[in-house]
């Protein structure tokens, strides 16, 4: 049972007056909310979607893409395998899915925020057990910290957590990390911190442990593999978490294997065949046409769609501004004009696509369609000397093409911006000044948008730009886009409810130049990175709210990638030997709530 105490729930509007009446009151907690107060109370049995009598037992396959390298997720190098995050590593809380942000306890059964923000405390809990036996310790929790901070791990982490100064072990069960600055959140995201035994690592220096079997407190351990190929993970009858309320109902398979598919049309037919039992299906044309046959139509295979309320996010083609030729906005706002998306949602995808118009679609973060106003408006008057005027116009627009007539429009208003930049046609091509050819190339790792970028490349040719697009592997795309080696592809920045120090790796410019961060458009903008610490700093949901729809104006008046699409439902199918609850969590991936909740319906 978690422990809270009469001061259990941390919400904005009660902060200010608790730290001026008590200086040097720890507040102490079970589960926190980021801006409201948390869903389940003290000695909550389980979460509303999960089902605490769930039927233990069974196997669960699922499919991979592309190939896996390492078995260590944290690294910059390589390709980790599928499922290691949640099945063998956890976390110090757990975070709710049907919350926008609230974390609850699991590795650390207490925290306390200190008074004045600038720390806080968490209490393992007496049980948790790793893998091998061993006690999960605070010694355990400071070198998992001070590992993935280290230059031997994925800088993303160095990011997320630059506010924190240093973890320092107070005893066995009590680890306490100290603040550089007041960050609403930062107590909240270090809960997120992955938590590995030191024998795992031992005298290895991190970067060089690849291939070695993780050592993790999850339900879950690595029992056999083949590199690349496939992966199996078998449930820990001595698991140490089973019982506690953040974890009742969750897990509910003996064993899960991942194999691996290097094309995602073979993988289809493989799941036809049966030799693996769950699809998430992201494409369109797939969905709607072969998703279909006897297996269908007896029930063997069930195909639903299942309603979520994720930030959308945005997904795009992203400009990488670090080449000459996406340098100025209006080439940038030409390409945009030549996509034609309706005729491409028509014809290619179904019907089945709303257009991302914000980096926040889908929420109410979201900047409004017209001019900025209000406390927006006051925001952005800050900056004003720094920032275009077409930032206080009406907010900048993916382009209408629902017909032929519209779509010549948009081709006429992207050579008057191109020939505006000092591009013109000559015997066919469009060249710059110094007589260079527009050309460039875009990366893919999935045949699929090979279909969609044809007819893009068709109207790019009408404006005399040659566009070439390439599909690699996966090992070689992630180490290009790891390394900001393309000229132009396909990018998810997908949001969460919340949003906060993770937009420094998208959008901040101290991550422009970072291998390995999410900032692939090369944004370096004083204003962005101000704004981005409006959000980070907000005091409340309703500052949160104005400076995310400010970024949102700034974003898409900048033209920093082609916006493309989303949908608000997964796509699943399964074979018919599964049982979920009939509760659905708020704001989830499939595939992860499938593995937390999902059950065998097969008899043993």
């Amino acid at each position: 049972m978690l422990k809270i105490t009469p001061l259990s729930r941390l919400f904005f509007g009660s902060v200010a007056l608790l730290l001026s009446l008590l200086p040097s009151l720890l507040l102490a907690q079970a589960s926190m909310g980021l801006g409201y107060s948390p869903k389940y109370a003290a000695g909550f049995d389980h979460f509303d979607y999960s089902n605490p009598n769930a039927p233990q037992g069974g196997e669960l396959v699922l499919a991979g893409f592309g190939t896996f390298e390492t078995l260590n997720p944290y690294l910059l190098k390589g390709l980790s395998a599928e499922g290691l995050n949640g099945l063998v590593f956890e976390t110090l809380l757990e975070k709710s899915l049907d919350e926008p942000f609230s974390m609850y306890g699991l590795l650390a059964e207490d925290i306390e925020l200190a008074a004045d923000g600038l720390s806080v405390q968490f209490r393992l809990n007496a049980k948790a057990r790793f893998s091998n036996g061993d006690p999960v310790t605070a010694e355990d929790v400071k070198f998992s910290f001070d590992t993935l901070r280290s230059d031997q791990a994925h800088p993303q982490f160095r990011l997320y957590w630059g506010d924190i100064k240093q973890a320092v072990v107070l005893d066995k069960r009590n680890i306490r990390f100290d603040f550089a600055r007041k960050n609403p959140e930062l107590h909240l995201i270090l809960g997120e911190l992955p938590v590995f035994s030191r024998a795992w690592v031992g005298d290895k220096a991190f970067d060089k442990v690849v291939q070695v079997k993780p050592i993790g407190s999850g339900p879950y351990r690595v029992v056999k593999l083949e590199t690349g190929k496939y992966i199996r993970y078998e449930k820990n009858p001595d698991y140490w978490g089973k019982n506690l309320n953040s974890r009742r109902g969750f897990y509910n398979f003996d064993s899960v294997m991942f194999k691996y598919y290097k094309d995602m049309t073979v993988a289809l037919e493989a799941f036809k065949a049966g030799e693996f039992d769950f699809q998430l299906e992201n494409h369109s044309k797939r969905w709607a046409r072969d998703y279909d046959g006897s297996k269908f139509k007896q029930g063997l295979i069930k195909k639903e769609t299942v309603s979520h309320s994720n930030n959308a996010g945005m997904q795009g083609f992203v400009f990488n501004s670090r080449r000459e030729v996406f340098q100025d906005r209006r080439v940038r706002r030409a390409l945009t004009l030549a996509f034609d998306f309706d005729w491409s949602n028509k014809n290619l995808f179904y019907g089945q696509y709303v257009r991302c118009d914000s980096y926040f679609s889908n929420t109410e973060l979201a900047a409004d369609a017209g001019k900025p106003q209000g406390a927006e408006l006051a925001l952005l008057n800050e900056f004003r000397d720094q920032l275009p005027a077409a930032v206080f116009a009406e907010k900048s627009q993916p382009p209408v093409s629902s017909n032929r007539r519209q779509l010549r429009n948009n081709l006429r208003q992207a050579k008057k911006l191109l020939t505006a930049a000092g591009w013109k046609i000559k015997q066919g091509q469009l060249v710059n000044e110094n007589g260079k050819v527009f050309e460039f190339e875009f990366l893919l790792a999935q045949k699929g948008f090979e279909r969609i970028l044809a007819p893009f490349a068709r109207n790019l040719k009408k404006l005399g730009i040659q566009m070439n697009y390439r599909t690699v592997d996966t090992s070689l795309y992630q180490r290009r886009a790891d390394t900001f080696d393309f000229d132009m592809m396909v990018v998810s920045y997908g949001q969460s409810q919340s949003p906060g120090n993770e937009l420094k790796a998208m959008f901040h410019s101290s991550s422009a130049d970072q291998k390995g961060s999410r900032n692939y458009m090369g944004l370096k903008d004083p204003v962005v990175d101000a704004l981005l610490d409006n959000i980070i700093y907000a005091k409340n949901r309703a500052e949160l709210k104005v400076a995310a729809q400010a970024l949102d104006r700034v974003l898409m008046q900048g033209e920093y990638l082609l916006p493309n699409w989303y949908i608000d439902t997964h796509r699943i199918a399964y074979w018919n030997k599964f049982a979920y609850p009939k509760t659905l969590p708020l704001y989830f991936s499939a595939t992860d709530w499938m593995l937390k909740t999902w059950w065998s319906t097969e008899k043993p």
